[in-house]
């Protein structure tokens, strides 16, 4: 499982673009977003950087 910290994902629709950028990847991905935490966490066997590519492109980049 993967787990971002998104300091822009800031309300229920910065989710789901999250989600959507996300599923991109890997569709059947379980996806659990947290605006107020923001947190988003994906579990998936895929490569890892293929979702920091993915949010970064949507505008949500990961902060570590």
């Amino acid at each position: 499982m993967f787990r971002y910290y998104i300091p822009n994902m800031t309300c229920g629709g910065c989710a789901k673009s999250v989600t959507k950028a996300l599923l991109s990847v890997d569709p059947h991905a379980p996806i659990e977003t947290d605006p107020p935490a923001r947190e988003v966490r994906v579990d998936s066997a895929l490569d890892e950087s293929a979702f920091l590519a993915a949010l970064s492109e949507a505008g949500y980049p990961d902060k570590l």
